[in-house]
């Protein structure tokens, strides 16, 4: 690999403190755990199930036995289709500690797109619920999944393993060497552009990051952290429940986001940090229910995922009186690549680089670095770098250059004080007569406008510009957070036209607006716009 010349608008971290342990991912974990056993580890919101440090180290040991009973073997790949829990954090380690890959997938998933995962990553062993049993078992049916591992009493099955029964194994530990370069994970990418594929990490480029991000912002004692993004997801794998786990912290887990059961665990259990996205920021900055609940201990509010405005950023930690900050990473970064300092918040940027991170903001057009302070693509190189995509050595060599560095696929601009902002994704612009718009800057101006509740921003086929914006948007009226009459929609679409055109240049007016009921995203709050744009054209062409 050629070192590539630090030019002065490339950006670099702080030197990283520590050296990256020469152990695995459940080493290093479980040796963090045993620091403090009698510490509670892992809550369970929906039922109150709860976890010491101690004993999750033990349940890792004893679902890594049962594995290995069972005939799993280092490099073999485990599944995980279920909802956030306890176990889910259990099974996930374990996977790892008997030498095996870890595959979160959607729960929400058919069971064609869970085959398409499975028989990608060549999964062997399945882990799920009684509930999703069923599209387990059609899915697998498809594929060499052998083995499939139910969580809950509602067995026994004669098809499944019983989680339970794993745990209760006496046989050793299998002996597992530690490989710090052998894969750890294959979390999918979110595919809100098209098909999903397989990111391989490695045990050190997970272990980097966890080490990176604990540099960056140490989490105080006692620390509180609700754990409702999903864990399949790698902003809950990695942030949430690994980095969690190797920094001490309370992880309060939800099976999902639902406005009642997300407020009540805040409040019951006084939670510190929530780590959400956008639209949840959004229902907390915005939502009148949030004001029935007590949520007075709140700390910390990270958001990341997906582009997020200053002022939806400033709206909530004004209502919530606790800072809002963000963070910037993807799935190919082993989860984050730039964090926000409490102390150093400037709004609506994702915060400075990770120790030993680099990057630079390349010209779209010329490939050449652009000066500080302007608008390209962003890339990155550092030790949480993924190593490359299952199966896909043409979306490999797309992605990572020559040298090393990661193309993002992000818009964005580094300031002269080193903070990232992110203003959109490459795939997403929308060219109206040769000039560039980013679909979120127009949705972050639309969402402050007081009739909209939500909205979403894709590109139109025109005839005369090449493309033009066009704005589906929920009001107010039509959401949960004003009940009442829907407005008429030639009405409401030339008030947020003439309303947004007062603000912007020509060429980032709106084509048209479309009210709707819902934006359809992905669990980490991605809008999914090629789910929009094929609606958008079934639309037009009726």
């Amino acid at each position: 690999m050629t070192e590539t010349p630090i030019t002065p608008s490339m950006l670099q971290g702080p030197a990283l403190l520590q050296d990256v342990p020469s152990t695995t991912v459940p080493q290093f974990i479980r040796a963090r755990a045993l620091l403090h056993p009698e510490a509670l580890a892992i809550v369970d919101a929906a039922t109150s199930r709860s976890l010491t440090y101690g004993a999750f180290e033990h349940q890792v040991g004893r679902f890594a036995a049962g594995l290995s009973a069972h005939g799993f073997k280092a490099g073999d790949v485990m599944l995980m289709f279920a909802p956030n829990s306890p176990e889910w954090s259990v099974a996930a380690v374990g996977t790892m500690a008997a030498g095996g890959v870890v595959s979160g997938a959607n729960p929400a998933y058919s069971a064609g797109d869970l085959a398409h995962q499975m028989r990608d990553c060549g999964a062997v062993f399945a882990f799920t619920t009684p509930a999703l049993l069923a599209t387990v078992r059609e899915a697998a049916a498809a594929c060499q999944c052998k083995h499939i591992i139910v969580l809950g009493q509602d067995g026994p099955w004669a098809d499944a393993l019983n989680y339970d029964d794993l745990l209760a194994s006496i046989l050793p530990e299998p002996e597992v060497e530690a490989k710090l370069d052998a894969l750890a994970a294959l979390p999918y990418s979110s595919g809100t552009t098209g098909l999903s594929k397989g990111v391989m990490l490695t045990h050190r480029t997970l272990l980097s990051n966890i080490c990176q991000f604990s540099q960056a912002y140490e989490a105080p004692q006692n620390t509180v952290s609700l754990a409702f993004l999903p864990m399949f997801h790698i902003y809950g794998f990695t942030l949430i429940m690994l980095g969690g786990l190797a920094q001490g912290l309370k992880i309060i887990t939800l099976p999902r986001f639902e406005p009642e059961a997300f407020l009540s665990a805040i409040a019951t259990y006084r939670v510190t940090r929530v780590p959400v996205v956008p639209p949840v920021l959004q229902f907390l900055a915005m939502h009148p229910l949030v004001d029935s609940y007590d949520l007075t201990s709140l700390e910390r509010i990270s958001c990341g995922a997906a582009p997020l405005g200053a002022a939806l950023e400033q709206l909530a930690a004004k209502r919530l009186n606790c800072p809002v900050v963000q963070g910037f990473g993807m799935t190919e970064s082993s989860g984050c690549l730039a964090l926000t300092n409490p102390a150093q918040v400037r709004p609506g940027s994702s915060g400075q680089l990770l120790p030993a991170t680099q990057a630079r903001v390349i010209h779209l057009e010329t490939g050449l670095d652009v000066p500080v302070g302007e608008t390209g693509e962003i890339w990155f190189r550092g030790p949480q770098a993924f190593t490359g995509y299952l199966n896909n050595a043409k979306a490999t060599a797309d992605t990572i250059t020559a040298d090393g560095w990661v193309r993002t696929g992000d818009i964005g601009y580094i300031d002269a004080d080193n903070f990232i902002f992110i203003t959109d994704r490459l795939k997403e612009l929308i060219k109206v007569k040769g000039f560039q718009v980013a679909p979120a800057e127009l949705e972050a101006l639309l969402i402050t406008h007081p009739l909209i509740a939500d909205v979403a921003v894709i590109s139109r086929a025109d005839d005369r510009a090449g493309e033009t914006p066009v704005a589906y948007v929920v009001p107010r009226t039509v959401s949960t957070q004003t009940p009442g009459q829907p407005p008429n929609a030639d009405d409401f679409k030339q008030t947020v036209m003439t309303w947004l055109a007062e603000r912007v240049v020509s060429y980032k007016q709106l084509g048209d607006v479309v009210m709707c009921d819902i934006i359809p995203k992905n669990p980490s709050g991605k809008i999914l716009r090629r789910v929009l744009r094929a609606q958008d054209v079934e639309r037009i062409s009726r």
